[in-house]
């Protein structure tokens, strides 16, 4: 992997991360359409220890209220019904799916999940999932002719099963083209929570699966086209770029709804369907070399 392919890849890990797009697919696609080798799951891996690093920064204070809040409740009693130290769990439990389906599908994941019909499969099918569960929040934000205005759940309301709903809606962006944020938050609207509610944990809760994840796949960096150098300066490109997209989604989401996420994901999906099915691009297009 040559330095500009690193820096290439960097950025759209990094805008892609956050957006409910997918950004392993935009890491495969990329590669694709330019030629270059599939970078692989262990890049993609590592690159979102980046995007997670911004993560940690953007929400500081609220992560370290609740890593505070949890420790404390180990030997607090009291402190067990604290909002915070509830989270804690939540985001424990929440993150035991993808771990689980991680490590008994990784040969899937680094294998055939990442052939380009499955991912125009999962971009389209998601891309409407989204749309619905955007449509439903909207509905019930603004009420209508017939309808009252209804209120949305906040994260004060979550609990064990929720945050086990959101975990395994998570552990569905194991599929490239699922998207991490784009599933949970879709769970979360269907649920009934607001964007702003489903889109925090949502970033809260991909935190210790993500920095896992590049954690587990560090023994596999700088094997084959992908050296140790240009995988680190990916990551920082990756952080730079996710923390300046993570403060505009979290504005963005207040006032404006997923549809262009959504409109974005289906013409893309059916654009891939259309180059694989002429011919133009092969399902599996730069894994040999990967």
């Amino acid at each position: 992997m040559s330095w500009f392919e690193s820096f290439v890849l960097g950025l759209v890990q990094g805008l892609t991360e956050f957006l409910p797009i997918s950004s392993s697919a935009h890491l495969r696609l990329t590669a694709a359409f330019a030629g270059w080798h599939d970078p692989g799951a262990a890049f993609t891996a590592i690159t979102q220890i980046g995007t997670e690093a911004a993560v940690l920064i953007y929400f500081r204070k609220d992560i370290a209220r609740i890593v505070s809040a949890w420790f404390r409740s180990l030997t607090n009693r009291s402190m067990r019904s604290n909002h915070d130290a509830q989270m804690g769990w939540l985001v424990i439990v929440g993150s035991i799916p993808i771990g689980v389906l991680g490590v008994t599908f990784k040969d899937q994941i680094e294998g055939p999940f990442r052939d380009l019909r499955l991912i125009a499969t999962t971009l389209i099918v998601m891309g409407i999932v989204l749309g619905i569960a955007d449509r439903l929040a909207a509905r019930d934000e603004t009420g209508g002719k017939h309808r009252a205005i209804k209120e949305r759940k906040s994260l004060k309301e979550l609990g064990v099963k929720d945050g086990l709903i959101f975990g395994f809606c998570q552990a569905m962006a194991l599929i490239p083209g699922v998207s991490r944020s784009g599933a949970t938050i879709s769970g979360g609207l269907l649920m009934g929570y607001t964007r702003e509610a489903a889109a925090r944990y949502s970033f809260l809760l991909a935190i210790p699966a993500v920095l896992a994840s590049g954690v587990f796949e560090l023994k596999d960096a700088g094997e084959g086209h992908v050296s140790w150098g240009p995988t680190i300066f990916a990551t920082f490109i990756a952080f730079g770029v996710g923390y300046a997209v993570i403060a505009w989604f979290m504005k963005f989401i207040t006032t404006k709804s997923f549809m262009p996420f959504v409109i974005y994901r289906v013409l893309l999906g059916a654009l891939l369907f259309a180059l694989v099915g002429a011919g133009v691009l092969s399902p599996h297009a730069g894994e040999s070399a990967g």
